[in-house]
């Protein structure tokens, strides 16, 4: 009896235990849980770090580093977190917003910025988010700000040393970069890694809208490791925003301004739960200073995630951009205008699966590029007059001056006799497939493995030449990169890939970075001292437009096998690049004032250079006239670019920034078939200038590569209150070597309008200015006056830049957080 009686005495309590127990399981089953480490921008753990995670405005839970840097934060609340980590000495940081589910462990590693500065993260240099001081490689980063009451992106691209940004004319001109002395089309373009160059690396960048730009990267030098062919100069990487807000925001932007300017965007962004969306348009209205220049786009965008769970995520991103421009062709070299347009549509689409598990990072995107133009001559312009027996339309006598002093007086051919409206389209369709697996080993060594899979499509139509080309390549690469750290000072990332392209056939590309901090950063005077070296190659498919007039295409056309055997003419190669570059970045005062400046040399082989069709036949011996080829594309041009590219940095308050930066370029054409077409005469030549070499379509050997200036710089200086803020933009560059490519299309047929290429091309100075007023929360004002100076040259000789604009307008702000 005594025992029955003690176990009835002990079973509440034992329940009660049991409820206990059974409730504090559920309660950890149902718990996220936020794991990471707290780092300095150096890689180094910071115990006793204060980290606090943060819903909306409440507090969900706390944790301090332990002595290796690491925290864990339990919450029994789901949704929308940000973490916001403090420690001595160091600037608090405030993350991103992430989802974390009741069951979530997600794993969120914090970097502490010790200077003033906010942290700087490049995800273009490796492929895995890298501090920028752990990083061996020269990198400008654009951010989300400086694009806020822009209209396009030309401007900031100038704002970083090494680029000469150079755009044919005025609101809608095609823009190009020439980076390190790079060609226009050496750069490979990413929109939310997206691949969105053409097939064979043309990419207009003066089509591009501001609206839906969370600023973007900027990589100086050869990377097709990671990215495949046309990372032959740099990389350029836009993105899309995402929705941060616990509640929707709707942003409306409204200016106008002189030339009937105008602007409308809106965009619309927050979170809820599990999905995070943005989205955006714009439309933008210019007539230009020039008749029959008239220029409109319109962009749309919309970014989409969902957290299927806290540590695997889907996102959608999309952006379509349709311009129409005129196109009134070099307007100084005719004294009027072409009566035509190009138009563009561009839609660039990604889907992206991502898994983070503890170390184990996976990513496999899809992504799509849609590009297509069309140029429409509606009718011909200027006066009708026959030149041996062909009809062709002559502007008004003008006189052209170049910057080198030399100058012609004459009349242009601007237009050719045949049927009006008359014209070419041409597309430019790509498929990718891009799977990166990444491993963290230890917190000292990365391995990274990618494969990249392309579709890419082409077509060319011209009816009046009777070309209708198409073309289809299916390429592959695979990528193997290592990056780490040795007592977080010295950085290194050492990988190579093998590509294999369905035109030149397989290319590999070895890259190697190396980063030493012999003085690790900090407040004190010169404390912090990186050194950095880069030494990598670059590979380059031709474009189809390249593809379709090389010798080998085009005898191939012609049904002209029998030369194609007898001087074994191959088809186009791939472009090559090789670089190496050393720099030093330097904290001088307090890290208000630092120091970047660096070396660089680059050696570009196998370039495309036009050979007309007397050095084919002089020089090669191939006569091509019952072919009807009147000139080609070979892999003949070669040319070396080497330089010193510096920027400072000064912040003397946290209101104020200051910035700066020049480059000297020194480049050198080794070899070029223009210089064997002038040896055997058959070459353009000015009958006006005996003697001196000219080259009508390529630089000669001996000079420089066209449009790249030997001085190039930039500054800007940024005040920011709490209500107002200004800013003051500029850009220079020195003279540059040109053409005016009017061979054989003066008033006689002759060369008359030819000039020498030696600092053809103008120097300017391009100021602009920004301000805003918030005159309340939700409503702020802003203007922009372009070109205070009101130069004319800003873009190549014969393409007059827009003088003096200005526009203003407002922006408002409804919702949010």
């Amino acid at each position: 009896m005594h025992a029955f009686a003690r176990r009835t005495a002990v079973s509440p309590v034992f329940r009660l235990l049991s409820a206990v127990a059974l409730t504090l399981a559920c309660l950890q089953a149902n718990a996220v849980i936020v794991r990471g480490t707290v780092t300095d921008p150096l890689g180094a753990t910071v115990p006793g770090a204060r980290v606090t995670l943060l819903q909306g405005k409440s507090n969900a839970g706390t944790a301090i580093a332990g002595p290796d840097g690491s925290f864990e934060i339990r919450s029994t609340a789901s949704g929308r977190f940000t973490l916001l980590t403090s420690a001595a000495t160091f600037a608090p940081n405030f993350g991103q917003n992430f989802y974390g589910g009741r069951t979530d462990l997600v794993t969120r590693n914090v970097t502490l910025e010790i200077a003033s500065v906010v942290t700087q993260v490049t995800v273009t240099a490796t492929g895995i988010p890298t501090p920028l001081q752990q990083a061996s490689s020269a990198i400008t980063l654009i951010p989300f700000s400086a694009l806020q009451e822009r209209v396009g992106v030309m401007d900031d691209l100038r704002q970083s040393p090494g680029v000469n940004a150079v755009q044919q004319g005025q609101y809608g001109g095609v823009g190009s970069i020439f980076v390190r002395g790079g060609n226009s089309d050496a750069n490979k373009v990413m929109i939310d890694g997206v691949t969105s160059e053409d097939v064979g690396g043309r990419f207009d960048f003066g089509t591009v809208s501001s609206t839906a730009l969370d600023g973007f990267e900027l990589y100086r030098g050869p990377n097709s490791v990671l990215y495949g062919s046309d990372a032959v100069a740099s990389v350029v990487n836009f993105t899309t925003p995402r929705g941060a807000s616990l509640r929707p925001v709707l942003n409306y932007s409204g200016d106008a301004g002189n030339f009937h300017t105008y602007r409308n965007e809106v965009t619309l962004g927050g979170t809820r739960n599990r999905l995070d969306y943005y989205g955006a348009f714009s439309r933008f209205d210019s007539s230009n200073a020039l008749p029959m220049d008239r220029y409109h786009s319109a962009t749309s965008a919309a970014n989409l995630g969902y957290n299927i769970t806290g540590n695997t995520s889907l996102r959608f991103t999309i952006r379509n951009a349709v311009s129409a421009s005129g196109v009134p062709n070099a307007h100084d070299f005719f004294g009027i205008s072409a009566a035509a347009k190009q138009a563009d549509q561009n839609l660039y689409s990604g889907a992206t699966l991502e898994n983070r598990h503890n170390k184990w990072h996976n990513l496999v995107r899809y992504g799509i590029a849609r590009k297509r133009e069309q140029f429409t001559q509606f009718y011909p312009v200027g006066e009708k007059i026959p030149v041996f027996g062909f009809d062709e339309y002559f502007g008004s006598t003008v006189t052209i001056r170049g910057a080198n002093g030399y100058s012609a007086t004459g009349r242009g051919a601007i237009n050719y006799g045949g049927t009006y409206p008359q014209g070419n389209d041409q597309s430019s369709l790509r498929d990718e497939l891009y799977f990166q697996s990444d491993y963290t080993f230890s917190p000292h060594i990365i391995a990274l493995f990618g494969f990249r899979y392309e579709d890419e499509r082409g077509s060319y139509n011209n009816p009046a030449f009777f070309q209708f080309e198409k073309i289809k390549r299916t390429n592959y690469q695979y990528t193997l990169q290592f990056q780490g750290d040795f007592f977080n000072r010295v950085f290194y990332s050492v990988g190579g890939a093998i590509e294999r392209n369905d035109l030149y056939g397989t290319a590999g590309t070895p890259r190697f970075g190396l980063a030493w901090v012999p003085v690790r950063p900090g407040n004190q005077l010169f404390h912090g001292t990186k050194l950095r070296a880069n030494a990598a190659t670059g590979v380059q498919e031709p474009s189809l437009l390249s593809e379709f007039n090389s010798l080998y295409k085009q005898l191939s056309d012609a049904g002209r096998p029998d030369l194609i055997a007898s001087y074994n003419v191959q088809p186009l190669r791939a472009l090559r690049s090789r670089t190496f570059d050393v720099g030093v970045d330097q904290n001088i005062l307090n890290q208000k004032l630092i120091l970047k400046a660096g070396y660089f040399h680059n050696q570009f082989s196998h370039q495309l250079d036009f050979v007309d069709s007397g050095t084919l036949l002089h020089v090669f011996g191939i006569d091509t006239s019952t072919a009807f080829i009147y000139g080609a594309l070979l892999n003949t041009l070669a040319y070396r670019a080497q330089g010193f590219e510096g920027e400072l940095q000064y912040a003397p308050t946290s209101r104020i920034l200051v910035r700066g930066g020049y480059t000297y370029l020194a480049s050198l054409v080794e070899q070029s078939f223009s210089t064997d077409a002038i040896a055997n005469g058959t070459a353009a030549q000015n009958p006006n200038l005996p003697g001196i070499p000219i080259g009508a379509s390529s630089p000669l050997v001996g000079q420089r590569p066209f449009r790249r200036p030997p001085q190039t710089g930039f500054f800007s200086a940024l005040y920011e209150g709490r209500k107002w803020s200004a800013t003051l933009k500029g850009a220079f560059s020195s003279r540059a070597d040109d053409s005016t490519f009017l061979s054989y299309s003066d008033i006689n047929g002759d060369n008359t309008l030819l000039l020498p290429n030696r600092n053809l091309d103008f120097g300017y100075a391009k100021l602009d200015a920004y301000g805003t007023y918030a005159a309340t929360h939700h409503v702020t004002v802003f203007a922009e006056l372009g070109n205070l100076l009101s130069q004319q040259h800003i873009g190549p000789i014969g393409y007059p830049g827009l003088p003096f604009t200005f526009r203003t307008g407002l922006k408002v702000r409804v919702g949010g957080d």
